[in-house]
């Protein structure tokens, strides 16, 4: 890094006052640079802040990235090591690690994840990698929409070799690299009970998604009408009650949609949802005395076989209300396929229509975000979920950063790309034990026949997208793999993060979110 100290004293970055390195943000989102100097031994301009006296910024290396505290005399530095001196300055240069996160933080506020409750397009952007964060940003800087840059699911933590302090570390840094100023939020996504939700709030994520699975009984829509019966008989007194008065034979309007419950069905659904709402109501007390009631609560019921009717999701909604779970946004299982990595696959004028009667509900009961999983790539179907959503939604994507990691990969390093593709079919079977999907991996072209400069072509394929999106968890442990290909990717970060802003800007403007008038000033 003592080059990256050369640097600052060349430029002598120590003598501008923060309005002048305010200037220097300003023309780099102008110009779409972020470097003064190079790849091997450079800095990143929007990463610019003093404090004190003390000059702060992200520096790159061939090698690695760091955080330089910089000062021109011996000072204290915020963070904890030792410091050194080079070229007349006193340094120390700080690890991009969890660790190193909380002094970040305490130092500048806008690098800690925030609540995003009360933000109205709200997009998760899951990077299983770490490295996506700036891509991410860059693409959300030029839209009304507020980013989800932490967001992790248990799974995928396991898979990555990572834990959720990581996940918002690497974000944190990277809100800093970028001077990100405007609020991201962090989701601990698809947690299912209190341990892990614990887990997720001690490290500041204030979005917890509670996946219903293991407490939904989704079994009971095919329960004989007796059975059905008796188990509601068996239900507490107070909540059949409630049953009986507000949804036997019940009408709902909303919007221009009138939604009528029958008796049977009223009392399947108590059965079937009443564990889940149950536990809804005791996490939410938890989430909000934790958080001192600065939390997003999505509630998460996409994870079945069979779409969501709007009978239930009026059911569950109402149930909600009445218990006082305060729903930030709620995923409900849509009509046809949103498998991961590809288009929608369904009739997309049958999916419009339902989805307009469920956005209805969401703003009957509450005005809740609904909330779109596995949304990464679902470009046929964007247009009608912004326009009836109003633009009041969350849409979560994961993987498909990760894919286009894989699309660096395939560019710059062929041969590296052929030994991730050769492996992922071999991890393919154990890989769909975690995942449904329906791709036919027989279907895909041999690399080894596909020549260099069409080896990107691959990721258009349907079955190749879907090969390689649920096959991270093996490529990224594998030691053939792992080096070369974060090397690369360190390499070639200015690509990399060019095809994610690229990317995202597809998914936020098929969705018709508002651009904003004029980027808002760093520093």
């Amino acid at each position: 890094m003592k080059e990256c100290v050369e640097l600052v004293a060349r430029e002598k970055l120590l003598e501008e006052s923060q309005e002048a390195l305010n200037a220097r943000k300003e023309a780099s989102l102008r110009e779409g640079t972020n470097m003064i100097g190079s790849a091997d031994a450079g800095i990143y301009i929007r990463s610019l802040y003093k404090r004190e006296n003390v000059l702060y910024l992200i520096a790159r290396t061939a090698k690695k990235k760091a955080l330089l505290a910089i000062a021109d005399q011996a000072v204290n530095f915020a963070f904890t090591g030792t410091s050194e001196t080079h070229a007349g300055l006193s340094y120390q240069v700080v690890e991009l690690t969890k660790e190193n996160a909380p002094a970040l933080h305490a130092l500048f506020p806008f690098t800690k994840p925030v609540s995003l409750r009360d933000r109205r397009t709200t997009i998760g952007m899951g990077d299983r990698l770490g490295k996506a964060t700036a891509g991410h940003i860059r693409a959300a800087r030029k839209y009304q929409v507020a980013p989800v840059l932490a967001q992790q699911s248990i799974r995928e933590l396991d898979f990555t070799d990572r834990d959720f302090a990581e996940v918002v570390a690497d974000a944190s840094f990277a809100v800093f690299e970028e001077g990100y100023e405007e609020g991201y939020g962090a989701d601990g996504d698809h947690l299912k009970n209190f341990e892990a939700i614990d887990t997720a709030l001690a490290e500041h994520m204030p979005m917890v998604t509670l996946d219903l699975t293991e407490v939904m009984k989704p079994d009971v829509a095919d329960w004989a009408e007796n059975k059905v019966e008796d188990a509601f008989n068996r239900l507490p007194d107070e909540f059949r009650d409630r049953v009986k008065r507000d949804f036997f034979d019940a009408s709902f309007r909303c919007g221009e949609h009138t939604i009528t419950i029958p008796t049977s069905e009223a009392k399947l659904c108590a059965v079937m949802y009443g564990p889940a709402l149950d536990f809804s109501e005791k996490v939410n007390r938890h989430v909000k005395k934790k958080t001192n009631d600065t939390y997003d609560l999505e509630i998460s019921i996409d994870e079945t076989t069979t779409p969501t009717l709007p009978e239930h999701h009026v059911f569950i909604a109402r149930e909600l209300q009445e218990r006082g779970v305060m729903v930030n946004s709620l995923a409900p299982r849509f009509v046809g396929e949103f498998q991961k990595a590809i288009d929608y696959i369904g009739d997309i004028d049958e999916f419009e229509r339902q989805f307009a009667v469920h956005c209805a509900i969401a703003r009957e009961f509450g005005g809740y975000k609904i909330s779109v999983h596995s949304g990464s790539d679902k470009f046929s179907v964007y247009p009608a979920v912004g326009k009836h959503t109003g633009h009041r939604l969350h849409l979560k994507t994961a993987g498909t950063s990760w894919l286009e990691s894989i699309r660096v990969i395939a560019r710059k390093a062929p041969d590296l790309y052929r030994t991730m593709h050769t492996k992922a079919i071999q991890f393919f079977p154990e890989a769909l034990k975690y995942y449904r999907i329906t791709a036919d991996i027989e279907t895909i072209p041999a690399p080894e026949s596909v020549p260099d400069e069409k080896l990107e072509s691959l990721l258009e394929i349907a079955e190749c997208r879907q090969l390689l999106h649920v096959s991270y968890g093996g490529l990224l442990s594998d030691p053939a793999v792992r080096s070369d290909f974060f090397a690369t990717l360190h390499r070639e970060e200015e690509s990399y993060y060019n095809i994610i802003e690229a990317h995202f800007d597809k998914h936020i403007s098929l969705l018709g979110v508002p651009r904003k008038k004029q980027a808002r000033k760093a520093g």
